[in-house]
């Protein structure tokens, strides 16, 4: 099975001391060792680099841009990166068929980047804001046992 990795899986990974850490990290381990591709897209990568980049007091990881770049390598080496395929059509069909707005249009993207590429799982803490997406699987780090 395909498992496409929400931005906050990848932050926490890189956040060893914080709540959900831990759940991120063994549920990617247990995932791995059940053959699951795990994968990621640009999204996921543009996200990650906005709050890596970000000043640790405004909510970021305060990385300097070439901290950031040594951990987007290394998602890219250990995570399928989905191409960047003609995905606007399908992010607009979603945006406008589930009246998408605000900051949910970013997840909309990653669903998109699903559809195109045949990816009906997603493992993410927001685990609510995937539910409104018919065929979508949503999985919980925390129940990954």
């Amino acid at each position: 099975m395909a498992v496409l990795l929400d931005t906050n899986i990848l932050l926490r990974l890189l956040q060893p001391g914080t709540l959900h850490a831990q759940s991120a990290s063994n549920a990617i381990d247990r995932l791995r060792s059940q053959n699951h591709a795990l994968q990621i897209t640009s999204q996921n990568l543009v996200e990650f680099w906005a709050v890596a980049t970000r000043p640790a007091s405004m909510n970021g990881l305060g990385y300097s841009v070439e901290e950031a770049m040594v951990e987007m390598a290394n998602f890219k080496r250990l995570f399928t990166l989905l191409p960047e395929s003609p995905l606007q059509s399908e992010w607009e069909r979603l945006v406008t068929t589930y009246r998408v707005s605000g900051k949910n249009t970013h997840d909309a993207r990653l669903v998109a980047a699903m559809m195109v590429h045949g990816t009906r799982n997603i493992l993410t803490f927001n685990v609510q804001d995937f539910t409104r997406y018919p065929g979508i699987t949503v999985l919980n780090p925390r129940m990954i046992v």
